[in-house]
């Protein structure tokens, strides 16, 4: 059975596992390298768990942390809220983690009496593409790349009205 923890500032050693996990099964899935994130200091980590204005979850099966998602107010577009770090790990795909996970996200930007949730995603990633299609997400006509040194893989905003 899959279980949704919002973390906190005690459990930052847990997300930053995950994260590490995650950018290094699929780099091309996310703006930040792996690299750029396994030296950061611990108080970086629980300062962005402290942050009352993002929510970060982690998702658990039998006592493993397995997926992670975080949402918050998206900077600089009115009324948004951000699905940021979407992730559930290889062997999960297709348990209901991911699910729990975007369900966790949606129910947090809907509190927050946020009009719509964002997120960005790989052009070529037909099976995240058509996982947010599931819930609702639709492309928004938003079209950008990944920073360098990965500027040649597009993505594309999606949007969910709520």
């Amino acid at each position: 059975m899959v279980k949704i923890e919002l973390m906190d500032p005690t459990g930052w050693e847990r997300v930053r596992d995950v994260r590490l996990r995650a950018l290094l099964d699929t780099p091309d899935a996310f703006g930040r390298l792996h690299s750029e994130e396994a030296d950061r200091e611990p108080a970086v980590w629980r300062d962005r768990l402290a942050n009352q204005s993002v929510a970060t979850y982690l998702a658990v099966i039998d006592g493993k942390d397995v997926g992670l998602v975080s949402v918050a107010d998206y900077e600089g577009k009115s009324g948004a809220a951000g699905l940021f770090s979407m992730w559930a790990a290889p062997e999960v795909r297709g348990s209901g983690a991911a699910a729990g996970l975007m369900e966790a996200g949606i129910a947090w930007a809907r509190a927050g009496k946020f009009d719509r949730l964002l997120l960005d995603v790989g052009d070529r990633n037909p099976r995240a593409i058509a996982f947010y299609a599931r819930f609702g997400f639709e492309p928004n006509g938003v079209r950008g790349t990944l920073p360098e040194p990965r500027q040649h893989i597009s993505e594309h905003e999606r949007e969910l009205r709520l």
